[in-house]
């Protein structure tokens, strides 16, 4: 996937990003792009979300396997 649209962003831990999906999908929320691992197996393995708040600003939650990978080119 790419990234569809301007957006503000937000870095979770692993464990709670899945809870946090959890949550979200129970709550009903309209993803923009469904909760999913990107570079599954691969440096910089991330989980990813994309869904508008009330006010229609795009929001991205992720999450790394390896937090040091954040930054990493």
């Amino acid at each position: 996937h790419d990234v569809p649209v301007p957006h503000f962003g937000v870095v979770l831990d692993w464990e709670e990003f899945h809870a946090f999906a959890q949550r979200i999908k129970a709550a009903g929320v309209a993803f923009v792009i469904d909760p999913y691992i990107r570079f599954k197996g691969q440096a910089g393995e991330q989980a990813t979300m994309f869904f508008l708040d009330p006010a229609g600003n795009a929001l991205e939650f992720k999450a790394f396997l390896d937090p040091g990978q954040l930054f990493a080119k």
